[in-house]
């Protein structure tokens, strides 16, 4: 799963990608900081607690295990994750970050790092643009001080580029692709638009709802091959509704005057987005003085501690700095950006989360481990499917699964729900 960061140049997209990465990129006050995309991974805390609780319950239940003391440095957590951590039940888990060269008007037709941009865009799940609310730069990236273009004018944009790319691909051979539909029936026209839309991900759903929606707002359009601009047009934006979920986080909020991305927010949020005010740049200071030990900060988590080393080594003004980043951040709901990561895994793409083990009285894999592994998979997924979410071999060879937690034998098709415990049995 791949989540890009996109936008207009200089509004913030790399910082806004270290803040949640916590990988060093370059960071400047001038367009096109980034050329190539950065590539890192975002840890997102899980809604519910990680199945290590139950477990604990379970041994504690049985004597096996002690409660939880209060010296305990992972309260109470008991799994080993391969990626990520858990503690006090809390686990992270990860997702993949794309940071791309920021967008120019223009884009579609190459202007700035335009193609680009939009084939880094091609793998992407979901997007999250990147929107200076401050009005301190102007469309084409360069600072301005103040009177710079508006939030809606930076959403709109960016999605009139978005249009007018996925619109440049159908129309690429859109003749030849009329042809087949005159001489083969509409059946052709779904087929030809996944042959040119699939290197983006697009599936027959995407293309179907997009054929449905011009019939249904061009009642006159005709056949497609006399459909026109406005008929593309429309079939582009739909497809690309759905094939690039669109949330926005706020940048710069911090600098603007309250309520300016309102506008925005109604905008986005009726289109079925998410918005969240936020400043990049205190979210970066609160990660990189938790990354050095000086506070505990989980990701997600409101507010902050001060460690030990942080009480020896941080300045009066340090102090004063971090407190006031704290404030300001508290001021807003929405969890900051990797409470937006997180709604856009759980909320837009439907992810869950499963647990795979070889043991399923112990709930470890081959080596002992404790709940290694927490799976991101999409609403709907089969044991099978998760089998081969874990190891294609796994998927090739499955004979059944067991849920672990109910110790009851279940089929290639039972439905996984969230936080299940599975054992997958398959031939070796």
């Amino acid at each position: 799963m791949r989540i890009g960061l996109v936008g207009k140049p200089n509004v913030g997209k790399s910082t806004t990608f270290s803040a949640l990465t916590q990988t060093p990129v370059d960071i400047a006050n001038y367009p096109f900081t980034t050329i190539d995309p950065n590539v890192g991974v975002a840890w997102i805390p899980l809604r519910e607690p990680c199945a290590c609780s139950a477990l604990r319950a379970k041994r504690e239940a049985d004597g096996r295990l002690e409660s939880i003391s209060a010296d305990d440095p992972r309260k109470g957590s008991i799994c080993s994750p391969n990626t990520g951590s858990c503690v006090g039940h809390n686990r992270l888990v990860p997702v993949t970050l794309v940071d791309v060269a920021g967008l120019v008007p223009g884009a579609h037709e190459g202007r700035g790092r335009g193609n680009q941009f939009l084939s880094d865009l091609a793998r992407c799940d979901a997007l999250i643009q990147v929107v200076d609310v401050s009005g301190s730069t102007d469309l084409e990236g360069n600072p301005v001080g103040e009177g710079g273009s508006s939030p809606v004018e930076e959403h709109e944009f960016l999605l009139g580029e978005l249009d007018a790319w996925i619109r440049g691909i159908i129309e690429s051979s859109w003749q030849r692709g009329a042809r087949r539909v005159q001489s083969e029936g509409d059946k052709a026209l779904v087929t030809y638009l996944l042959d040119q839309l699939s290197g983006i991900g697009a599936n027959e759903s995407h293309v179907s709802a997009g054929i449905f929606e011009v019939s249904s707002q061009h009642p006159d359009a005709g056949v497609p091959w006399s459909w026109g601009e406005e008929e593309l047009t429309t079939l582009a934006k739909t497809i690309r509704t759905g094939l690039f979920p669109i949330c926005i986080a706020a940048n710069k909020a911090d600098r603007a005057e309250e309520g300016s991305w309102n506008q925005l927010e109604e905008m986005v949020t009726a289109s079925g987005g998410m918005l969240i005010p936020t400043s990049a740049e205190a979210e970066l200071a609160l990660s990189r003085a938790s990354a050095a030990g000086l506070i505990q900060h989980r990701p997600g988590g409101e507010g902050f501690t001060v460690t030990e080393e942080g009480e020896s080594n941080l300045s009066e003004a340090q102090r004063n700095a971090l407190s006031s980043i704290g404030e300001s951040l508290a001021k807003w709901s929405g969890g900051g950006l990797v409470g937006l990561v997180g709604d856009i895994v759980f909320d837009r793409l439907d992810r869950r989360v499963a647990y795979p083990v070889q043991d399923e009285t112990h709930w470890v894999d081959g080596d002992g481990n404790v709940l290694p592994d927490a799976i991101l998979i999409p609403e709907g997924t089969t044991a099978k499917g998760l089998a081969y979410a874990v190891h294609s071999d796994l998927g090739d060879g499955f004979i059944r699964a067991t849920d672990a937690r109910s110790g009851r034998v279940i089929g290639a098709d039972h439905e996984v729900q969230n936080g299940d415990v599975i054992r997958i049995h398959a031939k070796s």
